[in-house]
């Protein structure tokens, strides 16, 4: 029996990658995303694979909960809708980037999760997988909200895990640091050059990586569960803390 994968995000970045490689390996997707014309062209790319497309901005919680609540039961939940906008530091920050980021990184992600959550608890079955960051772990300046968000994120699973004990239903962590997608052009609000510049002279993670780790999380035998994983690329790693001298 083909399992089935709900992928929030689905249009672009790590979400695409996971449906194209869910869909290579026979499994049937369910993609949400705010953009019409790009599900519907993922849709036609990957074929009978798609049962379904939900036109859907994870933002806005009666939505979430009326039209989750119409599709079939799912074997995993990728909650990898999310963003992050502008570099500023926070007392220069415009609040609607704030606004935004804690409605789709934490409010969307939590509305998500509880709609199709109470359906894995009576079938015991089922996998829970959030997308973070190494931001959620590790600060770095105008990540402020941000990393913040993706705080929640790590705890928000533990404490999933807690509520879950006893059950069968899984739930995992990921958290990717630097990976080249359009992550960089939404936080620079279209700028390309300047997004450009965050990858120059690197070599990031791909999408197509993060996918790669998605799956291999998913397909561990039923009595293992993947808490977490945090992933960079070889080229990045940490340094000292920043000390300022007068």
């Amino acid at each position: 029996m083909r399992q089935t994968i709900l992928i929030t995000g689905a249009t672009a970045g790590f979400g695409n990658a996971c449906a194209r490689l869910f869909a290579r390996h026979g499994w049937q997707l369910i993609l949400v995303g705010r953009r019409t014309e790009r599900l519907q062209a993922l849709q036609q790319e990957l074929g009978d694979t798609v049962s379904a497309t939900v036109v859907l901005d994870v933002r806005n919680r009666e939505a979430v909960f009326q039209q989750l609540a119409d599709q079939p039961p799912v074997d995993v939940l990728l909650n990898n809708a999310g963003l992050a906008l502008g570099l500023e530091p926070a007392w220069n920050v415009d609040i609607s980037d704030w606004d935004t980021m804690i409605d789709t990184n934490i409010k969307g992600l939590t509305y998500c999760t509880r709609a199709l959550l109470p359906q894995m608890v009576e079938r015991n079955s089922g996998h829970v997988v959030n997308i973070g960051s190494t931001a959620g772990s590790w600060p770095y300046p105008g990540g402020n909200v941000y990393g913040g968000t993706k705080a929640f994120v790590e705890q928000f699973s533990r404490n999933l895990r807690a509520d879950l004990h006893g059950s069968a239903v899984r739930v995992s962590y990921i958290a990717p640091g630097m990976a080249e997608s359009e992550f960089s052009e939404v936080r620079f609000k279209g700028d390309v050059d300047k997004a450009a510049q965050v990858y120059r002279g690197t070599n990031p993670l791909r999408p197509e990586d993060i996918a790669e780790t998605v799956y291999w999380v998913v397909n561990r035998p039923p009595h293992v569960n993947i808490n977490a994983i945090e992933l960079m690329p070889v080229q990045q790693s940490w340094n000292a803390l920043a000390v300022h001298r007068e």
